[in-house]
């Protein structure tokens, strides 16, 4: 039997020990700031519909001196979306609301929905990591936040809150249904506020939660909803080649962490992986921040009644 030296066990100690710097200092100073758009179509309009873009931005978790995430939410405002939908999480600091509202700057001129996440009402907070991967752990809260001074910003602009709240809305010439609930994962949601089928003289309905929670998701699913849009999974954060995300921390399942699929025989999900990171966890690994450009499009005039867990055909990632 071979006998391995102390010299060469220490040399390859101290190559795992390396690659570990190196690995969290890759994810923490290069790809959390690597920020991309992500363009996808999704057939959910009425058939015979033209298409209508919109823009999903979630989980900034923005602080105050974040000048390169700031500087590139300014710069969505040229994609000229149709609808800007906004799934929560916009704050890490009491001084972020100054932030959040010049970095969106001009797509606040657009129509927009909104509903809030856990991070929109406290503070985050240093968490022990392997509490993610226990669904049923203690909830610790941080500090409260301004977040009834961010909603009125983002209604004084025009964007409609959906917290348990309906609406139909007119954009670009569609006629949309839309509705929200607020964040599952403080249990705040009360579905039944908005429970029932939506206006089936609307083009296309809309349902936006923070987080994914199969509960909720299934409730707007059974009312008849077109598309679902959340956030507050960070597409895991962390990911590993060929395997994907490490949780979700929420009730999804990992496949469903960031992207578009199906939910039930009807409805499409679609759950940003978001574009910042708490500031006690400031990294990303194979999961770049991100917004999405998402173009609606119709539907085939009939839909098949097999869940294909399709439901979305991806286009190249554009890095801006």
């Amino acid at each position: 039997m071979p006998v391995i030296s102390t010299a060469a066990i220490r040399r390859t100690a101290l190559g795992a020990a390396g690659a570990a710097v190196a690995g969290i200092g890759y994810a923490s100073l290069i790809e959390r700031n690597a920020f991309v758009l992500r363009e996808a179509t999704m057939p959910v309009l009425q058939p015979g519909s033209s298409s209508l873009r919109v823009l999903h931005i979630s989980d900034l978790h923005m602080m105050p001196g974040q000048k390169l995430k700031q500087q590139w939410l300014r710069e969505l405002d040229r994609l000229e979306p149709d609808l800007v939908v906004n799934t929560g999480d916009n704050l890490s600091h009491q001084k972020s609301v100054p932030a959040v509202v010049q970095a969106l700057g001009g797509l606040l001129s657009r129509p927009g929905l909104f509903v809030f996440g856990s991070n929109d009402y406290f503070a985050p907070v240093p968490k022990n990591p392997a509490k993610y991967f226990k669904k049923d752990h203690r909830r610790v809260y941080g500090a409260p936040l301004p977040w009834k001074d961010l909603r009125a910003a983002f209604t004084e602009r025009g964007w409609l809150d959906l917290t348990h709240v309906r609406r139909d809305v007119e954009v670009s010439g569609f006629r949309i249904a839309s509705a929200g609930v607020d964040d599952p994962h403080l249990q705040r949601d009360r579905y039944d506020t908005i429970a029932g089928a939506p206006n089936p003289l609307a083009v296309l309905s809309i349902g936006l939660t923070h987080s994914p929670e199969p509960r909720v998701l299934d409730r707007f699913a059974e009312d008849g909803y077109d598309l679902v849009m959340a956030g507050h999974t960070h597409g895991g954060q962390l990911c590993l080649p060929g395997y994907g995300a490490l949780v979700t921390n929420c009730g999804i399942d990992r496949s469903r962490v960031k992207g578009s699929s199906k939910w039930g025989t009807h409805t499409q999900l679609h759950v940003s992986a978001g574009l910042g990171t708490s500031p006690w966890a400031p990294y990303r690994f194979c999961c770049r921040p991100e917004a999405t450009l998402l173009t609606l499009v119709a539907a085939p005039p009939t839909r098949p009644n097999a869940d294909s867990g399709q439901g979305v055909s991806p286009s190249e990632a554009i890095a801006r």
